[in-house]
């Protein structure tokens, strides 16, 4: 019995004990249009995670997201490409984010650099460009039609919620059902049992960052639409939330027994933390030693799961 439950993500006791928070205290935050406007606002680390997961099921990790959501930022407010289409700017946060990924993936697989150093300098090397490029200073403004996409609703349903669900569901049927998903699993499970079973263990981790780049290409252009303005800061926390609610989804280094739904549900669970504290009052230190917390008990869980198993 305590293995069945040592087993079940941590995410998901995370989300059901904030929901019965709400339900007591405040019910009226339920309300399906209330809770849209807090989960958008996490919409962008929800896609962010989903690369994020990928990586570490090939036991690495991708600190770089914070670096092309700021890149991808200032591209599209600064006005280095005047008159472009929505269509070009889709275009050029993708191809940028599918090229840090190209280039963490070779580093990481072929060159056999430590995954955190090699991503973490990316972002900093990107932090670092855009900042001289903008003399540290906010580029501009946006252009209006991300605000209006951004504003958009399926229903009760904000369109960046949908599109992070969408996206989630993409995943978790091509990790399942794909040959690349049994790579995954299989690089996972032990690097040299893959290797000796034929699978090309390389190739798995570099297309995993490259994916992962995609996908945060796709994320700075949802948080580009959500503050409307250009900025020298945007971003640059949301990796390590990622890895923080892969790891509360009960995805860590290898092992994925969260499969993609439950990082999905960490990310939630941090939402509705912002809810529950704001609703409180409790301050931006306060919520930090939280989200710390909920951090450090997903992680002794995920201890005494693999020391159970």
């Amino acid at each position: 019995m305590l293995n069945k439950a040592l087993r079940v993500p941590p995410a998901y006791y995370v989300f059901a004990i904030l929901v019965l928070v709400l339900a007591v205290l405040r019910p009226k935050m339920l309300d399906p249009h209330v809770l849209g406007i807090f989960i958008r606002q996490v919409a962008p680390l929800g896609i962010l995670t989903l690369g994020q997961l990928l990586v570490i099921r090939v036991k690495s990790i991708d600190l770089s997201g914070g670096g092309v959501i700021l890149a991808v930022n200032y591209a599209i407010s600064s006005g280095s490409f005047p008159g472009a289409s929505l269509g070009f700017q889709v275009a050029l946060a993708l191809g940028l984010g599918l090229a840090v990924g190209l280039f963490n993936g070779v580093m990481v697989a072929k060159r056999r650099v430590s995954a955190v150093i090699v991503t973490l300098a990316v972002s900093i090397i990107l932090v670092g460009a855009v900042q001289y490029l903008a003399s540290g200073k906010p580029p501009g403004n946006v252009p209006e039609v991300f605000g209006a996409l951004y504003n958009t609703s399926f229903g009760v349903i904000p369109a960046p919620v949908a599109l992070w669900g969408l996206l989630t569901l993409i995943l978790a049927v091509f990790l399942g059902r794909s040959v690349y998903g049994r790579f995954v699993a299989a690089v996972g499970e032990s690097t040299t049992a893959a290797q000796f079973s034929g699978v090309p263990v390389e190739r798995t981790v570099i297309a995993a960052h490259a994916l992962a780049g995609v996908i945060a290409g796709v994320a700075a252009l949802v948080q580009t639409a959500s503050i409307a303005v250009g900025s020298v800061r945007v971003g640059l926390d949301l990796p390590i939330l990622a890895v923080a609610a892969t790891i509360l989804g009960g995805v860590a280094f290898g092992r994925g027994e969260g499969g993609v739904w439950g990082p999905f549900f960490g990310v939630l669970s941090f939402a509705l933390l912002f809810v529950v504290m704001t609703m409180l009052g409790v301050g931006e230190p306060g919520k930090l030693i939280f989200q710390g917390l909920i951090i450090l008990s997903a992680a002794i869980l995920y201890g005494l799961r693999s020391s159970n198993t």
